[in-house]
């Protein structure tokens, strides 16, 4: 579509498979993909706030607010019987929001004709939502029972205390949820200031997939979304490094409990391949004419050659042997470089030192005689196929392309189970 065509204050940018980009002049970004499969379709707005954009002090409150921003606007709220969740309930809506590192998604799948409403709910409530200090009291208490359901599972216990001990600078030090007395005692000023910093439509994505008409949706788009000015400051950056690790770093958690845990990390790039944060800038240009070589990709096969199914390694000489009921791994695709990590539950009285022998040896193997062809092919088509199966839908669209836009941009996504097929035994050999 020519720029002639469009609503005034949007601008036509690029288009590949599908997918098309649009910007306002306030910054703004717009995605849209047509599926036509159901007459339903997914509004999803994107905020580049997380985790990483927080600090000691108010650890927690991008989730919080996220928890708050369901309470209301002038226009939609208790008071006038037209409340965030009751009106999306009235229309058949799916909805929810989450908060992740490196970014804040709301979103809701409604009917064809219904989308100018969802349109118009997050416009308003991207600068207009009420941020009260009962309503702070009043979901701190949910978060703070979220945090204790955590606090229970001895996995994500002894996760929050790796990811705390491998990132002593970057804030990947401090887990999502925040710090228990971060979530009980920041003010309400200071989660007004936070939302007033980072809630403005030139650091949020607007992703529509589904049934809709083009025309349409940039008009309405333009109309609600457009009527907003861009910060009047810059929004700020993350720009805290974290250093080079010097040598091995170990802790342990000593808790009620019969089942064993061990979790080892390593270091590992950004998805773009890169080992130091990058500024919005230099992460776009980035994004759009990304690296031929990324170890992302290949640690990705990595992680599920080794722990995926029955026949995989790590489940091979870890639970057949009666060493662990459990073993994963997974590899961080975040914004700024990560984590590989290597989990192991054992059995009651089970053997800690032998089983962190069996993980690193596996490792060391890989690293030594690689993977064979055919785990690296099976791993692809593993991969390739769950990345089918989490594309079913236009919601699952949308999430999965706002999470390539919170890390860097929609071509992550279209472009990923390419990058995939192109991995070699010898690349994961390399970044074992």
């Amino acid at each position: 579509m020519q720029n002639e065509q469009l609503p005034d204050g949007v601008q036509f940018v690029t288009a590949a498979d599908g997918i098309e980009e649009y910007r306002l002049d306030n910054g703004m970004k717009v995605l849209l993909l047509e599926n036509r499969g159901a007459p339903v379709a997914t509004v999803l707005v994107l905020y580049k706030v997380g985790s990483r954009n927080e600090a000691v002090g108010y650890t927690g409150s991008t989730h919080l607010l996220e928890h708050m921003m369901f309470k209301g606007t002038p226009t939609f709220n208790k008071a006038r019987n037209t409340q965030i969740a009751a009106t999306l309930q009235k229309i058949g809506a799916d909805f929810n929001a989450t908060t992740w590192y490196d970014r804040t998604n709301y979103f809701q799948t409604v009917p064809s004709d219904q989308i100018e409403l969802a349109i118009r709910l997050e416009a308003d409530r991207m600068r207009n939502s009420l941020i009260a200090d009962e309503d702070r009291q009043s979901e701190m208490t949910v978060v703070r029972n979220e945090l204790e359901r955590g606090q229970n599972e001895p996995t994500e216990v002894l996760d929050e205390a790796v990811y705390a001990a491998a990132f002593r600078e970057h804030p990947y030090h401090h887990p999502t949820i925040g710090w228990r007395a971060d979530v009980e005692g920041v003010p309400t000023s200071r989660l007004k200031a936070f939302y007033d910093t980072f809630y403005h439509p030139n650091n949020a994505t607007v992703i529509i997939v589904g049934d809709f008409e083009r025309a349409s949706v940039l008009e309405l788009i333009g109309k609600y979304f457009g009527a907003y000015p861009a910060s009047q400051t810059p929004i700020p950056e993350v720009y805290t490094e974290e250093p080079p690790q010097q040598g091995e770093r170990r802790l342990v958690i000593r808790r009620v409990g019969e089942l064993p845990v061990v979790q080892i990390a390593f270091h590992t790039p950004g998805v773009l391949g890169q080992m130091n944060v990058l500024s919005n800038e230099d992460l776009a240009r980035r994004a759009a004419d990304p690296p031929t070589e990324n170890d992302i990709y290949p640690l990705v096969v990595l992680s599920v050659a080794l722990s995926h199914g029955i026949t995989s390694r790590l489940y091979q000489s870890l639970v057949e042997t009666q060493l662990a009921v459990q073993a994963y791994t997974n590899t961080d695709q975040h914004r700024d470089p990560g984590l590989f990590n290597a989990v192991a539950m054992l059995r009651p009285g089970g053997d800690l030192k032998k089983v962190e022998e069996v993980i690193m040896g596996e490792l060391e193997r890989v690293a030594s005689e690689g993977l064979t062809e055919a785990e690296v092919e099976k791993a692809r088509q593993q991969i390739i196929a769950q990345q089918a199966y989490n594309s079913d839908g236009t919601y699952a669209i949308a999430v999965l392309l706002s999470e390539a836009e919170a890390v860097a941009d929609w071509r992550f996504y279209k472009d990923y189970t390419t990058n995939i097929a192109s991995v070699t035994p010898a690349d994961t050999s390399r970044v074992a």
